[in-house]
């Protein structure tokens, strides 16, 4: 691994670390379980933050919208993502799925993002306007879902002119195929380096 990043200048960008999603109990942790642990998510997930934080590196909270009563019920144009949350209320605002994983909770220094209520945590939110206030130029997005709200925010992120790295495997999609045309298929199209987990904390520890 050729990357380098100035732990004065980098944020890991933690997206949706829901209960729904990677807790047992979840209401999407069953679709999300084979390809998590097989892949070893959460572990991975816990070896990035713990480095990231260990290196000074900045951590930032890129959480999806959590539900509400009356959400997308007058909207014309819903997303696949916004049909099955209008539906299944995952993530939902005030309930147990709702929350962040207890692994993965804000800690003193770190940055909490508004809620995107698509894919991106760029689109309608504050992230950009907080990493610049912090003087970020690289970000390391990992979470879920690596084909939707990783990919989009990564994408976003590019456009806005960041550094990306994604780690490939401390995020997770709904299918293996998926996961594989995330990071295979449609990351390099985007992404400035994709890492393993090893690579990324290696990274941290000389930064």
């Amino acid at each position: 691994m050729t990357e380098t990043y100035d732990r004065r200048r980098t944020a890991v960008l933690l997206v949706d670390p829901y209960n729904d999603f990677i807790s047992e109990g979840g209401q999407v942790w069953p679709r999300v379980e084979p390809v998590a642990k097989q892949i070893g998510l959460l572990d991975n997930l816990r070896a990035v933050i713990a480095a990231a934080r260990e290196a000074g590196v900045r951590v930032v909270f890129v959480p999806h919208h959590r539900w509400e009563r009356g959400d997308y019920e007058t909207w014309g144009h819903l997303a696949s993502g916004q049909r099955y949350q209008k539906q299944h209320h995952n993530f939902a605002r005030g309930s147990w799925g709702g929350e962040f994983h207890p692994d993965f909770q804000p800690q003193a220094g770190d940055v909490v993002a508004q809620e995107h209520w698509g894919q991106s945590g760029f689109a309608n939110t504050d992230l950009d306007f907080l990493l610049k206030q912090h003087g970020i130029t690289h970000v390391a997005v990992i979470g879920l879902l690596a084909d939707t709200c990783i990919e989009s925010t990564g994408r976003y992120a590019m456009e806005l002119g960041y550094h990306v790295t994604l780690v490939r495997d401390a995020t997770a999609a709904l299918t293996p195929e998926k996961l594989h045309a995330a990071h295979e298929l449609n990351g390099p199209t985007y992404a400035h380096a994709i890492v393993s987990t090893h690579e990324i904390v290696a990274a941290f520890t000389d930064a």
